[in-house]
């Protein structure tokens, strides 16, 4: 870059950043000022031993040649996901309503996966592992109860989940869970009702499992746990 282009890049934004086509692209800023001195603070104590992930020497980029792994544990709306959300939610969408969950599981009809991969990163060069936030110059930024509640819609007080106070407190409904169906994709399939037939308990329950499991706490392994059956029993149970 020329340098009076620079400057005005190191004045205004954090990130400039070419294109193939030679167009030229920022994100974030400004520059901290390197004279400036940092404002104190105590709840979050600067510590020179837990450096934002933006010093790190190397930036391992191939991450970011596959997006599709980058929310792999978030099922992206295909037709089977999107076919048997729409079908409970036909019968039961007053029922989320009242447990507060509607607005959080309509999430569940986006895909993850369409995201700017470049913005992304930008915001990932700022992350600090151990306090758990983004260090600007202006200070730290992290998500916080009332940015959890914007997004899902989810009040940020309420009940403890407590699996095995809940179990003793709620009637175990019988379901048919077929328990050996555990991927995602399988477990739908051998849950989802006949189009036109009354959603039964029993399929609420599996659904509300699955979507717990896919959908709210993303299982690692990609498949529908029991850990969640207990929840998945309560949200049903409690406002039938």
């Amino acid at each position: 870059m020329e340098e009076a282009s620079l400057k005005i890049f190191q004045s205004l934004v954090l990130l400039p950043f070419s294109l193939s086509d030679g167009s030229m692209h920022a994100f974030l800023g400004p520059f901290s000022n390197p004279s400036k001195k940092k404002t104190h603070n105590d709840l979050l104590p600067e510590d020179d031993s837990t450096l934002p992930f933006v010093y790190s020497p190397t930036i391992d980029l191939s991450l970011f040649s596959d997006t599709a792994k980058m929310f792999r544990a978030f099922p992206p709306p295909k037709d089977k996901h999107i076919q048997w959300l729409e079908h409970i939610e036909a019968s039961k969408q007053s029922i989320w309503k009242e447990a507060g969950i509607f607005d959080f599981v309509q999430l569940s009809k986006y895909d993850l996966n369409v995201f700017d991969p470049q913005m992304l990163l930008s915001s990932v060069f700022f992350w600090n592992r151990e306090t758990r936030a983004f260090e600007f110059p202006c200070g730290f930024v992290c998500p916080t109860l009332l940015d959890i509640a914007a997004i899902t819609g989810l009040k940020p007080l309420g009940d403890c989940y407590l699996p095995d106070t809940l179990e003793e407190e709620i009637s175990m409904t019988e379901t048919l869970i077929v328990w050996d169906k555990k991927t995602y994709s399988a477990f739908v399939s051998a849950h989802h009702g006949e189009e036109g037939t009354p959603v039964t308990d029993s399929e609420h329950i599996a659904f509300l499992l699955y979507w717990l499991s896919a959908c709210v706490f993303c299982t690692p392994c990609m498949q529908v746990p029991k850990y969640y059956y207990t929840l998945a029993q309560a949200l049903q149970k409690r406002f039938a």
